[in-house]
């Protein structure tokens, strides 16, 4: 498979000009940022904030009932999500004020034995949703410093950070239109995206950039390497994902586990956008800028 996508990205990266190189990884970014912010024109948040960041109230109970008994049973409260976790149903609520959160605990607790409740209150959610911001912010001036320390000049530091940015951008939207949460463990899927990002980033603009050689041979053998890294993760996150999503396919009696799948597949979605990203939209800044005239003697020998 590797070896394959190596053969087609480098075939397309030596018979494309850059400005063709740079249009499809922009088209892209630029339909994700339409989707980011309609949602968040229409909802208030370009994505759909999880339990954790806006808070609820989440119920566990052991039944037998089904998800979509339940949901239906509390069709009246705000119910969000009812999923099935062995032999328990985990309900999630969105905000109730006292007097609906009293008649909804009394209500579960009057039905079903060995009840477990979980309340995050909305000023908690808001704190934790400006510490995810924070954390993000953070990565990236943190990732631009080391960058630009590293190469020492503007424009391929700026290469990095744009896709890294696309990175995120494109797997916020996914996660948009696919209805999947930001939840903690998705905050922390989008921060693994920036160090897959900046690894296979680095690999390219240092090769470019610090190896003798033709700016053509340089880029191909720096893909031999980033598409093989990049690939490996994909199977492992790929075989995580169908085990986390689809588990009675091996053990029956195992049921989804729905923080894995949705970790899995944003990271999933998030790195075949980084393969876009690192070798065409990165790709192209890169060799508009090694062919400049005043450097092309420098990096094309």
């Amino acid at each position: 498979m590797a070896t394959g996508l190596t053969e087609f990205l480098d075939n397309f990266v030596k018979n494309h000009d850059n400005r063709q190189l740079l249009a499809i990884p922009l088209a892209v970014l630029a339909v994700s940022l339409a989707v980011l912010l309609v949602s968040f024109a229409s909802s208030g948040s370009p994505v759909t904030l999880g339990m954790e960041f806006q808070g609820g109230t989440q119920i566990s109970v052991e039944t037998t009932d089904s998800p979509a008994v339940l949901e239906e049973m509390y069709s009246s409260y705000p119910i969000k999500d009812a999923r099935q976790a062995g032999s328990r149903v985990i309900m999630q609520f969105g905000v109730m004020d006292n007097e609906e959160q009293r008649q909804l605990e009394e209500d579960v607790m009057g039905r079903f034995s060995n009840v477990e409740i979980k309340q995050i209150g909305p000023v908690y959610g808001q704190e934790l949703q400006v510490q995810a911001l924070q954390a993000i912010f953070i990565s990236f001036i943190g990732m631009s410093i080391v960058v630009f320390l590293i190469f020492r000049s503007v424009v391929p530091s700026f290469a990095v950070v744009l896709s890294a940015f696309s990175d995120i951008i494109i797997a916020a939207a996914f996660m948009r239109v696919a209805g999947i949460d930001l939840s903690l463990g998705t905050v922390a899927a989008l921060l693994m995206l920036i160090g897959y990002s900046v690894d296979s980033d680095i690999l390219l603009t240092n090769r470019v950039l610090k190896r003798r050689g033709l700016v053509e041979e340089k880029v191909s053998r720096a893909m031999q390497t980033g598409i093989t890294m990049t690939t490996t993760t994909l199977a492992a996150l790929v075989v995580m994902y169908v085990v986390s999503t689809f588990p009675y396919l091996v053990i029956p009696s195992f049921t989804q586990i729905t923080l894995l799948s949705q970790i899995s597949s944003v990271l999933i979605v998030g790195l075949l956008a980084d393969i876009m990203n690192t070798w065409l939209l990165n790709t192209g800044i890169l060799r508009w800028y090694v062919m400049k005239p005043e450097f092309r003697g420098r990096y094309n020998r």
